[in-house]
């Protein structure tokens, strides 16, 4: 059993990830971010959820770039091929589900 107070965590570089769980192959992580992560497609499909801050996340549909403010509470989900890239535009918390290994 783990209790998280995820506004607790606060690691020594953006994207710095505490491990919460692997179920089965799929993690799900805590990440702290003040910098943009880089574009990237993942393995398999990543669910990703804002704890607190905001954060524009952009994403290619149709080979066109496109945007979305996500707040505290908004999830994002990623398809299997989806290239996207996280945008912090304040410190923020965010939690990850994805296939273990995945960028």
């Amino acid at each position: 059993m783990k209790i998280i107070r995820s506004k607790e965590f606060k690691p020594n570089r953006a994207w710095e990830a505490l491990d919460i769980a692997n179920m089965n192959g799929i993690t799900t992580r805590l990440h702290w971010t003040d910098a943009p992560y880089k574009w990237h497609t993942n393995d398999g499909e990543e669910v990703f959820v804002v704890i607190d801050g905001k954060v524009e996340m952009k994403y290619k549909e149709n080979n066109t770039e496109k945007s979305i403010i996500l707040y505290p509470g908004d999830i994002f989900f990623a398809t299997t091929g989806t290239q996207h890239v996280a945008h912090p535009c304040m410190p923020s918390r965010v939690l990850v589900i994805e296939q273990e290994g995945s960028v």
